[in-house]
């Protein structure tokens, strides 16, 4: 596998994130007890450091995202959506690329991902170098969102769906994997104060799952403890 250096990060000098460290940090990272809006509550109420999601509920619609890392000259980047005002659900909020699982994805989240990134963005499939998944997410609007890791090889051309999406833009991964930019906010739902992560680039704020869903790529690729990334 090709081992050209796509990130650097580091006190003590730099430590290189290559597709192998990407892959190998993702695998070694996943959590199967999952993540979501309840766990956070949990966690912010004083409960378990990461308390797991209800991932097995069978009343939870499977869904899938794709999480695309694009190499830049500068560096890593995270391509996100911004939805547009008119839609249903979430609409005008930020985004990942998905949506659920539909019966001609055949029960494969990968499929599901890269199908709904291509029908949303207009981005080839076959760009798209799939390296590893992060924690299932639950959201409290009653999905269990797969998210996979991808990253994608410029030159490429989008033409975003017009009636879904009404921006695609890209964040540093450099930003994303800065601590200092996650803010854990609240606000009140049903009368409860309910917390949610939430990340500030430019004039954009990315809250909610796809901050949640950041915010564990960051905990996953960041080395902690003295766990340096090998040269």
């Amino acid at each position: 596998m090709e081992q050209r250096e796509l990130f650097s990060i580091g006190e003590d000098g730099p430590s290189r994130l290559t597709r192998e460290v990407i892959a190998r940090r993702l695998a070694d990272g996943f959590d199967p007890r999952g993540r979501g809006d309840s766990a956070l509550e949990a966690l912010v109420q004083g409960g378990a450091v990461r308390p797991g999601a209800p991932i097995d509920d069978d009343t939870l619609t499977p869904a899938a995202v794709l999480v695309p890392l694009v190499e830049r000259d500068g560096g890593l980047t995270v391509m996100l959506t911004k939805r547009t005002a008119h839609l249903a659900h979430h609409p005008g909020q930020i985004s990942f690329p998905g949506g659920r699982l539909e019966p001609e994805d055949r029960g494969d989240f990968a499929t599901c991902a890269l199908r709904e990134t291509e029908e949303e963005t207009g981005l080839d499939r076959h760009k798209v170098r799939l390296l590893g998944r992060l924690d299932d997410y639950v959201t409290g609007t009653g999905f269990v969102i797969t998210p996979l890791v991808g990253i994608i090889d410029p030159p490429f051309t989008l033409a975003p769906d017009s009636f879904e999406v009404a921006e695609v833009f890209e964040v540093p991964l450099a930003f994303i994997l800065d601590q200092a930019n996650h803010q854990l906010q609240s606000r009140e739902v049903r009368g409860m104060q309910r917390p949610f992560w939430a990340i500030t680039w430019q004039d954009r704020l990315i809250w909610g799952a796809t901050a949640g869903i950041l915010v564990n790529l960051f905990e996953v690729l960041v080395p902690r403890d003295g766990d340096g990334i090998p040269e």
